[in-house]
């Protein structure tokens, strides 16, 4: 990457305004993710007493629901890079009353924990975005136990994850962006299970075990898919919300007729495929 500095400074402006949008379909998400946070927790098996890092947590979905297992003598740590999703987060664990949660901003590639501080390590959807994921991941080495485990889950290929590769196949032919240029971030960046599996045993942790998730995201009409995509799909809100009201129009038209095929019994139902990649830190 020629400029990751930049990049990681536009990446936390764009989590920072997706926050609300996120924070109000928190429910939504949890919902339609509960097939990967419900994989990614059996593989984890956390217990009781144990201390647990949810990376890149966003609203806090996962950590959350690795709290009863961990209970209150354990605790997790629900982090993100983004101020505006912390605050979300915390908000959402006051409400549900989670005493044993502690929210927390942290740079994944930086992480401000000494080392072997944690028993396991939770990662839904964030290594793919970040501008370094080797030393994401290598960070998430030095603060796990010897004796602990990761869990990370990344989208799989654009064929398997339609509800993400149609809308900005979109804006590459419309000319609005530039096709992602190889091994950079990217929601779709970790989808060669082969790449995955080399960055996670070149981190210092064992041959991880992949599994794919199926799942799908769900939308009442095409309009709900466009709030969507403009108030919490990351980059693609970022570039719609430059767009001029013509370009929008335009952009809205084709996004419209790429999901037709989607339609099904009323609803527009966009299959997702996860891979989780469960793993130890002794090799």
């Amino acid at each position: 990457m020629d400029d990751p500095t930049g990049f990681r400074q536009a990446s936390r402006q764009i989590w920072d305004r997706m926050a609300e949008g996120w924070e109000t379909r928190h429910a939504d998400f949890e919902q339609a993710a509960r097939p990967v946070t419900v994989t990614m927790l059996e593989r984890l098996a956390p217990r009781a007493g144990q201390v647990i890092l949810d990376l890149a947590a966003g609203t806090g979905l996962v950590g959350f629901a690795a709290s009863g297992a961990v209970g209150d003598e354990g605790r997790v740590i629900v982090s993100d890079f983004a101020e505006q999703m912390v605050l979300a987060a915390r908000r959402r664990a006051d409400d549900l009353g989670l005493s044993n949660v502690e929210c927390r901003q942290l740079d994944a590639e930086r992480l401000d924990l000494p080392d072997d501080a944690v028993d396991g390590v939770l990662c839904r959807w964030g290594y793919m975005l970040m501008a370094d994921p080797r030393q994401a991941l290598v960070e998430t080495r030095r603060v796990l136990r010897p004796t602990g485990r990761l869990v990370l889950s990344v989208f799989a290929g654009p064929e398997e994850n339609p509800w993400a590769a149609l809308p900005m196949q979109v804006l590459v032919q419309s000319g609005l962006v530039d096709p992602p240029a190889p091994g950079s971030p990217g929601i779709l960046a970790l989808g060669d299970r082969t790449r995955l599996r080399q960055f996670v045993v070149d981190a210092g942790f064992a041959d991880p075990e992949l599994e794919d998730v199926p799942f799908g995201w769900d939308f009442p009409d095409g309009d709900a898919y466009w709030d969507f995509l403009t108030d919490a799909a990351g980059a693609v809100a970022m570039v719609l919300g430059r767009l001029d009201d013509a370009q929008k129009t335009e952009v809205r038209r084709r996004i419209d007729e790429v999901i037709e095929p989607f339609h099904r019994d009323g609803i527009i139902r966009l299959p997702a495929v996860s891979v989780v990649a469960a793993t130890t830190g002794a090799q």
